[in-house]
């Protein structure tokens, strides 16, 4: 992956102010492999693109951690009250899942089968949209890691692409329109559509 691109995703996402909170506080949280990890991520690097507020459009901010000690929901509820109280002040729904559970609930939701997740970054894996399997969480050292399976030239080319992990033509297709109902020049790739 290239350091300029990193640099440049790092640089838009702190732009925007709720961002830069979010990965300043969420080690308060003392959660295991969390990070900020989505759409707040790479539509900040569209708005920048568009000459928009870096926060215009993010409806919500995830937090992805995994913690395969207490699979129940009421650990999962505990943490996200804790998030509540840390995130108040920004104004802005940051939402919080534990990815060890998301096979328990996945098939009542969405209908479908899911595979137990063995990380964070597991579950960054399966977004629909191969450019927006992106995570940014803190260092000790001040820095932050960056990962992105499927690099980070999509997002500032604005190109989307099925993610291989997790063909779903139907799905993809209505997240695709989604996207270019809100920055046209958005281009779909590949064979992509039903």
């Amino acid at each position: 992956m290239s350091a300029d691109l990193e640099a440049r995703l790092l640089a838009e996402t702190l732009r925007n102010p709720v961002n830069a909170a979010i990965l300043a506080r969420m080690a308060r949280l003392g959660l295991p492999d969390a990070w900020l990890v989505a759409g707040c991520l790479f539509q900040a690097v569209w708005n920048a693109q568009d000459g928009r507020d870096p926060a215009a459009g993010i409806n919500d901010y995830d937090l992805f951690y995994f913690d395969a000690l207490d699979l129940s929901y009421e650990a999962e509820d505990a943490v996200i009250r804790r998030a509540d109280g840390l995130f108040a002040d920004l104004g802005a729904q940051v939402e919080i899942r534990n990815q060890a559970r998301v096979h328990l609930w996945y098939p009542e939701r969405f209908g479908a089968d899911y595979l137990a997740l063995t990380s964070s970054r597991d579950g960054i894996d399966r977004f629909l949209v191969a450019g927006t399997c992106i995570g940014v969480r803190p260092m000790a050292d001040g820095r932050h890691e960056i990962y992105a399976p499927y690099g980070l030239g999509d997002i500032f080319e604005g190109l989307l692409r099925p993610n291989p992990a997790n063909l779903n033509p139907v799905l993809f297709a209505r997240k695709a329109e989604s996207y270019r109902a809100r920055w046209p020049w958005l281009r779909v790739v590949g064979d992509a559509m039903p």
